[in-house]
């Protein structure tokens, strides 16, 4: 039900920071792929992904899944994306709780993906750069408050951040961070049309905010993904598979005559 009809949600947000020269970057966020398949080699997942012509691709954790653990199932989508824009990675708990890091670096670092353990990199586009972090999931032992203040360099650039959980979107913003991709909590394990997601990760019910979407937080934009599969033997209602686009511009007016266009 609702598990393999890949969604395309498309976010225009406003980034009053980011250079004139990197007005319209285009992001694809990957998130909570676990164990699913999207056609042969995950051929189906790859060709939408290209579709959206990125400039950049961030794969936000739990690239697998602890209770149907099979790396090199992963490993195939990952594959097509270094075709597409440079690749971005950070790990979820999933990772973490299978104490895997090792080898997931090395084997993301041999196809040319940036492995983000707690450290940053400067993407450059047309003479322009931004810097782009990214934090380990806190089951790794260390809250998201010490992990940011030994990954980010407090240098004036437009800072966007990978990690797993929105719900530590109040250490992102006292951090400095503009922008900030996020996925974990699958848009609520169920969602009900009209009414959005009946559960979180943390058994709230009907939580009505850090589930899915976009959000203004102070001086943050933080964007959260449903993500693509499922943890252990849980299922999506409601709540197709999603791929996330998105542009950014520097202000309003630049959305609307990209629009436009």
């Amino acid at each position: 039900m609702n598990q393999y009809w890949l969604k395309v949600t498309k976010y225009s947000i406003v980034a009053q920071k980011l250079p004139n020269a990197m007005n319209g970057l285009r992001i694809v966020q990957i998130s909570d792929l676990h164990y699913a398949t999207f056609g042969y080699k995950q051929k189906k997942l790859i060709q939408r992904v290209k579709k959206e012509k990125p400039d950049l691709i961030f794969i936000t954790g739990d690239l697998v899944d602890r209770y149907h653990y099979d790396l090199n199932q992963s490993l195939e989508a990952m594959k097509g994306f270094v075709d597409i824009a440079p690749v971005y990675y950070v790990t979820g708990n999933h990772e973490e709780a299978l104490n895997i890091k090792g080898v997931l670096a090395e084997k993301l670092s041999q196809l040319g993906i940036h492995v983000l353990f707690n450290s940053n990199n400067y993407f450059e586009k047309n003479g322009a750069v931004i810097q782009i972090v990214g934090i380990n999931d806190p089951l790794s032992g260390e809250n998201a408050e010490e992990m940011l203040y030994k990954s980010m360099k407090n240098d004036g650039t437009y800072k966007v951040l990978l990690a797993h959980r929105p719900e530590d979107y109040q250490a992102y913003e006292k951090s400095g961070i503009d922008l900030t991709f996020n996925g974990h909590e699958h848009g609520g394990i169920i969602r009900i049309p009209g009414i959005g997601g009946v559960i979180d990760h943390n058994f709230n019910l009907f939580p009505s905010s850090h589930i899915d979407g976009v959000e203004k937080l102070g001086n943050l934009t933080q964007v959260i993904s449903r993500g693509l599969g499922n943890s252990g033997f849980t299922f999506r209602i409601f709540n197709r598979p999603e791929i996330v686009v998105a542009e950014l511009n520097k202000s309003r007016e630049e959305i609307k005559s990209s629009e436009n266009k």
